[in-house]
C-alpha cells in the first residue's frame, strides 16, 4: 500500500505535468502555424465534399472532430488561464505590499466577494472625484489620504 506522501507526490507530479502540457498546448495552438494547419484541414475537408457527395458522414467527420477538439481545449486553456491569473495576482500583491503609499487592503482582493469589491469600487470613485478637483493628479495616494486632504483643504 502506498503512503500518503507517495500519493501526494504522484498527484503533484501529474498536476505539474498537466500544467506544463497545457502551457505548451496553449502556446502551440495560439500560433500562426496552428491556425494555418486548422485552415488547411477545413479546406481539405471542404474539397472532399464532392467526392463523398456531401453526405451526412462527411459532415459528421468535421462536426465530431471540431467538437472533440473544442471540448478538450476548454480544459487546457482554462488551466493556463488560471496559472497566468494567479501569477498576475501575485505580482500585483507584491507591488501593493512594496509601496508604502498603497493600501494593503487590496492585497489578495481576488478572494473578496463581489459585494465587497463593489464597496471598494465606491471608495475609488470617491478618490477619483476628489482627485479631479486637484491641480495635480499626484496629490492623493489613497482613499484615506484623499479624504483627509479634502477635509483639511476645506
Amino acid at each position: 500500500m502506498k503512503s500518503n506522501n507517495e500519493l501526494v507526490e504522484k498527484k503533484g507530479g501529474l498536476k505539474k505535468k498537466f500544467g506544463q502540457f497545457s502551457t505548451w498546448v496553449t502556446k502551440a495552438t495560439g500560433s500562426p502555424s496552428a491556425f494555418f494547419i486548422a485552415l488547411l484541414v477545413v479546406v481539405v475537408w471542404a474539397l472532399t465534399g464532392p467526392i463523398f457527395n456531401f453526405s451526412e458522414t462527411w459532415q459528421l467527420v468535421i462536426n465530431t472532430g471540431t467538437t472533440i477538439i473544442t471540448f478538450l481545449m476548454i480544459f487546457v486553456i482554462q488551466q493556463s488561464q488560471n496559472k497566468e491569473t494567479l501569477a498576475l495576482h501575485l505580482k500585483l500583491n507584491e507591488l501593493i505590499a512594496a509601496n508604502e503609499f498603497t493600501s494593503n487592503r487590496l492585497v489578495d482582493s481576488e478572494e473578496l466577494t463581489e459585494e465587497e469589491l463593489l464597496v471598494i469600487k465606491k471608495y475609488y470613485k470617491r478618490l477619483a472625484s476628489i482627485t479631479k478637483q486637484e491641480d495635480s493628479i499626484f496629490t492623493s495616494h489613497s482613499v484615506d489620504e484623499a479624504g483627509e486632504d479634502s477635509k483639511r483643504k476645506k
